[in-house]
């Protein structure tokens, strides 16, 4: 375990979450999200009676489909195990992102069609780590490092602390972006 050792403590709640993307053969991108929740304990259900210790409390799916400019064409939500009979109806609501882009923007966009009682909370979550994947597997698979740099800056400039302007990553691998310091 990278982290401390931890005190004496016992486990209570499990979420997990996990994004593949595929490269189709029609030219298209899947980016698919699975998320799961259990409790390390039973615990009462009025929908589902007792949920056993490990037991997905929720179990979901997300599958976007995009074209090479990150347009979502197809969109696919599954809820296999939710804690309400009424959980799986809210899933051909997320097909209301058919046309939006994965981009600048996209949080935005996510809350105003899915947020609150539009949604699922869960599946809105799942959005986040799909956009990452989807711009990790789509936009730089793209890069063709023979093609000459644009005069933007590329996108993950300024986008986390690696990425700052004036760091190292930058003053090494996009030079002509570097706002730091200039040494000798």
């Amino acid at each position: 375990m990278p982290l401390t050792p931890a005190v004496d403590r016992t486990p209570i709640y499990t979420r997990s979450i996990t994004c593949t993307s595929y490269a189709r053969g029609d030219g298209l991108w899947d980016i698919e999200g699975h998320l799961t929740d259990t409790k390390a304990y039973d615990f009462p259900n009025k929908f589902r009676g007792t949920i056993a210790a490990g037991e997905a409390i929720h179990d979901m799916w997300l599958r976007l489909t995009v074209d090479a400019e990150m347009t979502v064409r197809a969109v696919e939500a599954k809820t296999d195990a939710g804690p309400f009979a009424v959980c799986p109806a809210i899933n051909p609501a997320f097909r209301s992102l058919v046309g939006t882009r994965v981009g600048p923007g996209w949080r935005r966009v996510v809350r105003e069609r899915l947020g609150g009682v539009k949604g699922c909370t869960h599946l809105v979550d799942l959005l986040g780590p799909i956009a990452t994947v989807c711009f990790h597997s789509v936009r730089w698979s793209r890069r063709d490092p023979a093609t000459p740099r644009s005069d933007a800056a590329p996108p993950p400039i300024g986008s986390c602390h690696a990425w700052a302007s004036d760091g190292e990553v930058v003053r090494t691998d996009y030079p002509d972006f570097f706002t730091g310091p200039r040494g000798p």
